[in-house]
């Protein structure tokens, strides 16, 4: 099973906090717990999310994600595409870290920061993840800040760059929730579009066995299927649990009911093995 959406260090992005107090700790405390949550759930394989603006060292906010997957089989890391970012000396580190492999995606904060998808401080990222030929994933839908704009979120910008550049693999994050059926729309129209079913439910153990966690994994269940029907793609699903906000276990027993039994296979594991290229 791979998990394609999770956090290994607080994201850093204006208005969402560390995301969960763990991810303040120390790298080792937090690879601990990460072996322990992949351990229980059966999971072989994350990737986990960097942080934005890190500085001139860190230009795709990895290093202390790439620190703790040294103590976690199977974790990898997945830098962010900073569009604040214009200068060729920051393209040429960020070439630098695409070529040595040490990442397995690029992305793209989407309604955090203030730029949608075709915005031209975008392109080279575009290009570069095309030549290395590794996906760029965008946080679509809902977002964890009310500094965030949800315009530039929306599903449908992704159709842009999907159209204007075909040899770059996108990934809708969290399906856009709630517009979970434009999200499928972009997938059904484009072949070099996927989404993850990440973050869609958050909370403790306890929140997704009450009545209220239940009855909204019913309902987000419907919208996934939903989805995936209306797309006509399930090859184009991807497993992601947006763990620390969600646990592995919890989450991928949700998944589980949600997905029809004859697509498991390919979204917890075929479909990203070749997105990735794994």
């Amino acid at each position: 099973m791979i998990d394609a959406h999770i956090h290994a260090v607080s994201p850093n992005l204006p208005g969402t906090g560390p995301l969960a107090p763990l991810l303040l700790q120390p790298p080792a405390v937090v690879a601990a717990e990460i072996r322990r949550e992949m351990q229980t759930s059966g999971v072989s394989m994350a990737f986990a999310m960097g942080a934005w603006n890190c500085g001139e060292d860190d230009p795709l906010g990895i290093n202390t994600t790439l620190e703790i997957a040294e103590q976690v089989p199977g974790l990898k890391a997945i830098g962010i595409a900073d569009p604040t970012r214009t200068d060729d000396a920051h393209f040429r580190h960020v070439e630098e870290l695409l070529a040595a492999g040490r990442v397995v995606a690029l992305k793209g904060y989407l309604g955090y920061l203030h730029f949608e998808p075709a915005h031209a401080n975008y392109r080279r990222y575009y290009e570069l993840a095309a030549k290395y030929k590794i996906p760029v994933m965008f946080h679509t839908g809902d977002t964890y800040s009310p500094r965030a704009k949800l315009k530039y979120a929306h599903p449908l910008g992704v159709d842009e760059v999907a159209v204007d550049h075909p040899d770059t693999r996108f990934v809708m994050c969290h399906i856009g929730n709630p517009w979970t059926l434009d999200a499928a729309e972009v997938i059904y129209k484009n072949m070099n579009v996927w989404a993850d079913v990440s973050g869609l439910l958050v909370g403790t153990d306890e929140a997704f066995a009450d009545d209220e966690g239940r009855e909204a994994a019913v309902e987000l269940s419907h919208a996934i299927q939903r989805a995936m029907r209306y797309s006509e793609r399930p090859n184009r699903f991807i497993y992601g649990t947006d763990w620390p906000l969600a646990p592995m276990t919890a989450y991928r027993d949700f998944i589980f009911e949600a997905i029809p039994a004859e697509f498991h296979e390919q979204v917890f594991e075929t479909n990203a093995k070749l997105l990735f290229r794994l």
